[in-house]
């Protein structure tokens, strides 16, 4: 069919017409453009946030890091690609937010004192809930995305995981002082507040590394979903018990470096 638009069987009569579905066509295109390019208004702002990290996070997880672009990110997110370069300057920094954006999702816990009556049934629901969390597809695919380019982008791979730890340090350290706070453990020198963070890395290399390992290396998820009861209420004795005695820094800090790259 021919698009000329000067072809005798349109006729002269309908060259109005035609130009006037033009100009409609390229403001409408113009139209689009603002909405993909422009800085949206301040009270959506956090809405387009979120949606170019759904997008990017979803094309990473199809695609793999290096796969991926930033133009299907833009096109998935109906976000403009100098709208994503603005707020996170490289296609490295919008992967590490999509990373950072999980960790602190698997590891909010509103009020945990209000998940038993005992410290042990406490941390018991907080591990649960976060496990189920990580043990999850797009957790461990996120895991597996960093592992797989650890080679072609090893400080990528390295800045993500150290932030990612960092972060999930930092949410246990929180979590654990409120526990504290709400019974015996307060009087134990590992609850001290300047020793949450070392405690919180225990935390996360007895309770949550070894399911996560397990998880990295292709058990069925559904199956180690089942097992987190059983292993949580092992695992948190075992903490409990780690932390009643005190360890020296020294064993702690061995066990750090064991799991210094089991995750992120």
């Amino acid at each position: 069919m021919s698009t000329d638009f000067n072809d005798r069987d349109f006729g002269k009569e309908r060259a109005p017409d035609v130009e006037a579905a033009r100009q409609a066509d390229a403001a409408s295109e113009r139209a689009r453009a603002g909405v993909r390019c422009g800085r949206p208004p301040r009270e959506h702002a956090g809405e387009v946030g979120e949606r170019i990290l759904d997008a990017a996070g979803k094309v990473f997880l199809d695609r793999g890091f290096e796969g991926a672009s930033v133009e299907e990110i833009a096109e998935v997110a109906r976000a403009g690609k100098p709208t994503i370069y603005a707020r996170y300057g490289s296609k490295e920094a919008l992967f590490a937010a999509v990373v950072a954006r999980k960790v602190r999702a698997n590891t909010a816990i509103e009020c945990v004192a209000a998940m038993g009556s005992t410290i042990e049934q406490r941390l018991e629901a907080m591990a649960s809930v976060i496990l189920a969390r990580i043990l999850s597809p797009e957790s461990i695919g996120l895991m597996r995305a960093v592992v797989a380019e650890a080679r072609r982008f090893p400080d990528l791979a390295i800045s993500v995981k150290r932030q990612a730890r960092d972060l999930g340090i930092e949410s246990v350290a929180r979590l654990l002082g409120e526990v504290a706070r709400s019974g015996e453990l307060s009087a134990f020198p590992t609850f001290a507040p300047e020793q949450l963070p070392e405690t919180a890395r225990r935390f996360m290399d007895v309770i949550v590394f070894p399911m996560a390992m397990r998880a990295l290396f292709g058990e069925d998820l559904t199956r180690l979903r089942a097992e987190i009861g059983p292993h949580v209420k092992q695992a948190v004795a075992f903490f409990l018990a780690a932390c009643r005695h005190g360890p020296p820094a020294s064993a702690a800090n061995d066990a750090l470096t064991m799991n210094e790259g089991a995750v992120l």
